[in-house]
């Protein structure tokens, strides 16, 4: 079964309300949106756009988070593609290696406009394939008031593994409560809490010559304090996702989780207990701050027959001036650093660990079959949190087993 048969197969209901293929004639571009609504700054946006380029017209459609990656993917696959659609950048090889998008041109003040690593998430093979439209990044969160019932210095939150394994027993052994949030659910957050992990200490899964870097001793020393923390975590850590944990968190009934700054939102409008937000605890081989670099971007679909427009259409709506205001309103951590990110850090200092993890960050590894990865390293972590497997052992399987799907 080639490539293109395979990411048919089983979507065929996302053919339904097909936008069909825009034509040079028409000058139509259609773009796939995910979500529940249409985001109220880019539907401005895409006026200001269109006021700006006479004669062309954006033709939105909001397809819900479940299903938007598979309609874009089986409408690409099909010949019917939208113009540009909103992508998980995790997807973006795949798309590639299988001439379903076009790549995009970045000029190299471009490239360092972004924060570091940010580009390396939609590159591959040197080549850029999306366009950066969302990025988020995790810290810790700590419980200040359980600590102070664990005997443990509310004011000093862990900053080493050691430390962070040392304090999610005090606390479960003090106070009866889990001291930590583990995610080990079937979603894709459990392969993005374990590369926060990962990233945290130096880790890699894949380099850029395309070589498994899994099993090694960063990832070995990461997997490890995982499987040493789940004896202090929430029971049954398979049956969470991260927001999951992040709802216990919320209630006051876990000591520490992993989270985006949609936590500290939500924690200062319940106002329920004291809390504090920092750099995730560092491992042995760290070199400094670092965290998952998670972005999603605007894929440029081939076939269209707008597809310089659709570029240029894209890069509009995540430009300098528009792509801080799409921001301010999702709640996202800045694509871009400048006076705006620092003035948002100054006036909130909840922002200030999710900027410093991006200088030792890493990006979501590129595959050619992302779901392949994602399973592999879901069974990764749930094996481990489980106890059915060691540490080393599951590594070494699970690094075997993603040579397939690169």
């Amino acid at each position: 079964m080639n490539m293109h048969t395979k990411l048919l197969a089983g979507v065929a209901f996302a053919l339904i309300a097909l936008p069909g293929a825009a034509s040079a004639q028409d000058k139509v571009i259609t773009a796939l949106f995910c979500g529940d609504t249409m985001q109220p700054a880019h539907a401005e946006f895409i006026k200001t756009w269109e006021g700006n380029n006479p004669g062309f017209k954006i033709q939105t459609e909001v397809v819900g988070w479940d299903q938007c990656q598979d309609k874009a993917t089986t409408l690409a696959a099909a010949g019917t593609p939208y113009g540009i659609a909103y992508v998980g950048s995790r997807t973006l090889k795949q798309f590639a290696q299988n001439d379903l998008i076009v790549p995009i041109p970045f000029s190299e003040d471009e490239k360092k406009a972004y924060f570091p690593f940010v580009v390396g998430t939609v590159t591959t093979d040197g080549q850029q394939w999306g366009i950066p439209v969302a990025f988020s990044t995790k810290a810790l969160y700590w419980n200040k008031d359980l600590f102070a019932q664990a005997g443990l210095d509310p004011e000093k939150p862990p900053l080493t593994f050691a430390e962070e394994i040392a304090y999610a027993k005090q606390i479960k052994e003090k106070t009866g409560i889990a001291g930590f949030g583990v995610v080990a659910k079937d979603y894709d957050n459990t392969m993005h809490q374990f590369l926060h992990w990962v990233y945290s200490n130096n880790g890699t899964v894949i380099d850029d010559a395309g070589n498994i870097t899994l099993d090694s001793k960063e990832n070995l020393e990461a997997l490890t304090a995982l499987r040493d923390i789940t004896a202090f975590a929430e029971e049954g850590p398979t049956s969470y996702e991260q927001n999951e944990v992040r709802s216990i968190f919320l209630d006051g009934k876990l000591g520490m989780i992993q989270a985006s700054i949609a936590a500290a939102n939500r924690l200062k409008e319940a106002n329920k207990f004291k809390w504090g937000v920092t750099n995730l605890p560092l491992g042995p081989s760290a070199k400094g701050p670092g965290t998952l670099l998670i972005t999603d971007s605007l894929a440029v679909f081939k076939g269209s027959g707008v597809e310089e427009k659709a570029i240029e259409f894209g890069k509009f709506l995540t430009s300098p001036e528009n792509q801080p205001v799409y921001e301010k309103q999702e709640g996202l951590t800045p694509l871009r650093p400048g006076p705006a990110v620092d003035k948002m850090v100054a006036d909130d200092p909840s922002w200030k660990p999710y900027i410093d993890g991006i200088s030792f960050g890493g990006p979501e590894p590129l595959f050619t079959d992302y779901k392949g990865l994602q399973n592999t390293m879901i069974q990764l972590v749930q094996s481990v949190v489980t106890g059915t497997a060691e540490p080393a052992d599951a590594l070494k399987k699970a690094a075997a087993d993603l040579e397939q799907y690169k």
